[in-house]
């Protein structure tokens, strides 16, 4: 029988007065995957790794700031009153649509400024971004954030999950749907079907497994959101991410159909950037 033992520490270690959260070892850790895999496979497209590296150098702090401040535009009723909370980043509060504008639009001004095709880039960085969606969930997990309406312990144990989860999941006073679970394994999920089906010949146009990642992800968003009770909202009355989502879902798809309708000679994926990159020995 479950027996709740009360929430995991959300602190990983201390140094002094310096408290390393657990938030922030999973973000980081999944950060660190996505960046090797994604010059493993920029390497494949000829995409030098440097620019890969220096793209990931000016994208970070402005994801990490456009993240932020997203979530705050939307709490602002509650940070005016408390504005010394605004940077506490390591408390939770990291809007992922946030961080994926302010990703996009570096990514957008990076690639124009070195000649490096954006869509090709888009495509090489989405399976990463997916994956590293996935990981960072485990730190709302920690953080007991992310979670859904009530729920029952025998619901949760009928999910077959560990003890360690669902006693995770009593969240002021009552069990709580795992939203951030499902989230996970959805974004898991995507990240297999993309890295299964992105090296099939002739399957995406340089664009298209980006648009399929916007797609897969927000069609999934849509229902976690509407499971959540710590949306962010607008006027009390809209889940601002669960309307997002629906945009980005049939404006995914419409572009991708109009791309390849209106424009049947772009670069299929896998010719990449047409550009040979050569290994440097130092």
């Amino acid at each position: 029988m479950n027996t709740v033992l009360g929430a995991l520490n959300p602190i990983a270690l201390r140094l002094g007065p310096i408290q390393v959260h657990w938030y922030g070892v999973i973000i980081a850790s999944a950060v660190v995957i996505a960046v090797a895999l994604a010059v493993r496979e920029g390497q494949r497209r000829g995409v030098r790794p440097d620019d890969i590296y220096d793209m990931i150098l000016w994208a970070l702090p402005f994801t990490l700031i456009a993240a932020r401040t997203y979530y705050v535009i939307f709490q602002w009723s509650y940070y005016r009153q408390n504005p010394g909370e605004i940077i506490r980043i390591w408390d939770g509060g990291i809007a992922i649509y946030g961080g994926l504008i302010g990703a996009g639009i570096v990514v957008i001004l990076f690639c124009r400024s070195r000649f490096i095709p954006t869509w090709l880039m888009l495509d090489i960085a989405a399976p990463t971004v997916i994956m590293g969606q996935g990981i960072g969930r485990w730190g709302n997990f920690m953080n007991q954030e992310a979670f859904g309406r009530v729920t029952s312990l025998s619901f949760l144990q009928g999910l077959h999950l560990p003890d360690w989860l669902i006693n995770q999941m009593y969240i002021r006073g009552a069990y709580r749907q795992p939203t951030f679970l499902y989230e996970s394994v959805w974004d898991l999920l995507g990240f297999a079907l993309l890295m299964l089906t992105r090296h099939r010949t002739h399957w995406y146009k340089q664009g298209d497994v980006f648009l399929t990642y916007v797609a897969w992800y927000a069609f999934g968003r849509f229902f976690t959101e509407g499971m959540r009770t710590d949306s962010l909202m607008l006027f009390n009355v809209i889940r601002v991410s669960q309307e997002l989502s629906v945009v980005l879902f049939f404006g995914s798809i419409g572009l991708m159909i109009w791309r390849r309708r209106h424009n049947p000679n772009n670069r299929w994926y896998l010719a990449g950037s047409g550009q040979k990159v050569v290994a440097e020995n130092k």
